[in-house]
């Protein structure tokens, strides 16, 4: 990355992170839902692939339908862009007081009986919601988590997102490489957070039902449970009408002898996903190229090429 985009990546970032910290969350809602609607109307990042992706997994909403999600999900993506901005505010402790602020924690006695067996959590989420939030709101909550992410760059933009998670109690673990330090973590008897719903290539994915279709999931979560005895806590977050994010923990998930079938795992964990996507499609992130070299029924297909032929109408 050049010293020059770096330069005005932090010229645009700055002001932007001294503005969110200034405006009430009703403001910030209002002009994040127009963000995403003023992108969209643009042409729309990944609009394609989100618009495909809709249609494919909710064929019985017809072209109506899928264009009206859409719209909302990419109202969601502008809230979203104004939560993440956060980040970047100059005021000390901002972040940490951001998070508390607009995050509740639901069912902490249920993460409590998992920690309480002594051989740390794994938690199973992902990314419906603001799923920064959701970590922030653990760590306060004191969950010790720590989150598998990848660094980014420039570096300085790496030290912001750092110091945001840190100043909630949030650690991370980096891909590639991430494994040693998720190991250390549940030794500790702490927490670790592993985002269930991206395409993983194989051999850390493996082909489970998702929506329908086999598609590759990180299977990583049944031989780290059997590794180290580590509960296994679905931990899954929404935003509310009053823009409040919403932590819910739900019970751990006893597997018993299913555990010792990673395929069988990872499909129970993808449908517990699948369930949350279900319940709020408008927070997940249909952006992401979640169904790679998936083969969709003739239905779906068929749906699909109709919804193309609407939007160049």
């Amino acid at each position: 990355m050049s010293i020059l985009f770096s330069a005005l990546l932090w010229l645009l970032l700055t002001p932007l992170g001294l503005l969110v910290s200034l405006i009430p969350r009703k403001t910030e809602l209002r002009l994040g839902r127009a963000l995403g609607r003023i992108v969209l109307g643009l042409g729309g990042f990944r609009r394609k692939i989100a618009f495909e992706n809709i249609s494919r997994c909710f064929p019985e909403l017809g072209p109506e339908g899928w264009q009206t999600l859409l719209e909302r999900n990419f109202e969601h993506y502008g809230i979203l862009v104004f939560e993440f901005l956060h980040f970047f505010s100059p005021f000390p402790a901002h972040y940490h007081d951001y998070a508390k602020r607009v995050s509740k924690l639901e069912n902490f006695e249920l993460w409590k009986k998992a920690h309480d067996k002594g051989k740390g959590v794994l938690f199973v989420t992902c990314h419906v919601g603001p799923w920064e939030l959701m970590a922030a709101a653990g760590g306060m909550a004191g969950f010790i988590p720590t989150i598998v992410t990848t660094v980014v760059k420039p570096r300085w933009l790496h030290d912001k997102l750092t110091a945001g998670r840190r100043s909630c109690a949030v650690s991370a673990a980096y891909h590639p490489g991430s494994i040693p330090a998720i190991l250390k973590a549940l030794r500790r008897k702490e927490s670790v957070g592993l985002m269930h719903d991206q395409y993983a290539h194989p051999p850390m994915g493996r082909a489970v039902p998702f929506f329908g279709v086999k598609v590759n999931t990180l299977a990583a979560v049944a031989p780290l449970a059997q590794r180290t005895g580590a509960a296994i806590v679905p931990i899954s977050c929404y935003r509310d009408p009053d823009g409040i994010a919403r932590i819910v923990v739900e019970p751990e998930l006893e597997l018993g002898e299913v555990l010792a079938d990673t395929e069988k795992t990872t499909g129970i964990l993808a449908a517990k996903v699948e369930s949350w996507v279900r319940r709020h499609p408008d927070q997940w992130l249909w952006i992401h190229r979640r169904f790679k070299n998936v083969v969709w029924a003739q239905s779906q297909r068929k749906e699909n090429s109709n919804a193309g032929l609407l939007q160049k109408a």
